[in-house]
């Protein structure tokens, strides 16, 4: 098991140290679908049951893939885009979406990396450049594509109210949330987990030229709520209050309707319940308030 300690990944001097998880442990949540280079050794993922739901894999336009869960029934229901790591579509994204259609939500999670990794290794793989390699062929404007794509996919749902629609994601994912909540005006708000707010610093790997959220606070669309954690080594808490003081000194009614909760106790990936960095009471807070975000802004 890697200690994935940054917003996209680890990074190589991340490595030096494996952690030897518990066979049986590691196997049967590998066997689950969850993550196999983040799976912690003594993790209790939370098991979300599927009972009153509707699941289902639906493929979007260009062939874009995607996990839904919602109420079963015929009424219509606001609807989050759920986005996931690094790791792409694994266990905990899917039960992440049950989660949500428990609360009365029709969630979908885009497979944001099916054009490098059609055989959907990203998951059980733990080769951390392979990884990485994958995630970094998932440029900006194509995921800013992919989230668009979902969004007219839900617009023709009879099951889907498209006038109250959110976005959250994690790690990876959380950065989607601020980029799109500035491009797409169907969004009614999101809930950023730990996605990287600035640009890398100088001498670290740079994939892509492309802005970062603090780049476009005055462009955002949709109110967001910012998850952090005040131990994460990739996101510094510079940075988060760099974003905090951004958002209150915007003048876009969407930024001054943002806020971020940085949790002094966090480290990255807290609300992961399947890694060693899973903090139970920071996770549920975080939920609690993003379920309260949504609401007070007209998702759902």
């Amino acid at each position: 098991m890697v200690t994935l300690t940054r917003p996209e990944g680890s990074a190589p001097e991340d490595f030096a140290e494996l952690l030897a998880p518990s066979r049986r442990s590691f196997a049967a949540l590998v066997a689950a679908g969850y993550a196999a280079a983040a799976t912690a050794a003594d993790a209790a993922a939370i098991a979300t049951p599927a009972t009153g739901l509707v699941i289902d894999s639906v493929t979007m336009a260009d062939g874009l893939p995607g996990y839904v869960a919602r109420p079963a029934g015929k009424a219509r229901h606001g609807a989050v885009i759920v986005v996931n790591e690094v790791f792409g579509l694994h266990e905990y994204i899917r039960d992440i979406c049950r989660r949500f259609a428990r609360a009365g939500y029709v969630a979908i999670a885009p497979e944001f990396f099916h054009r490098n990794d059609p055989d959907r290794t990203l998951a059980t793989s733990t080769d951390f450049p392979y990884i990485l390699k994958i995630v970094g062929a998932a440029k900006n404007e194509q995921v800013m594509g992919d989230v668009g794509t979902t969004l007219d996919w839900l617009g023709k749902q009879a099951f889907v109210d498209p006038r109250h629609i959110g976005i959250t994601g994690f790690c990876w994912g959380g950065n989607v949330v601020w980029m799109a909540a500035a491009r797409f005006p169907a969004l009614r708000a999101g809930a950023a987990w730990y996605g990287r707010l600035a640009p890398p610093k100088p001498g670290a790997p740079v994939t892509e030229v492309r802005k970062y959220p603090l780049e476009i606070v005055g462009e955002l669309k949709a109110p967001v709520l910012g998850l952090y954690g005040a131990l994460d080594k990739g996101i510094p808490v510079a940075d988060v209050e760099a974003m905090q003081a951004a958002l209150k000194a915007s003048a876009n009614p969407a930024a001054r309707a943002s806020s971020i909760t940085l949790y002094p106790q966090a480290d990255h990936g807290f609300h992961a319940d399947y890694r060693a960095s899973y903090n139970a009471a920071d996770a549920t807070d975080g939920w609690r308030r993003l379920l309260a975000h949504f609401k007070a802004h007209g998702v759902g």
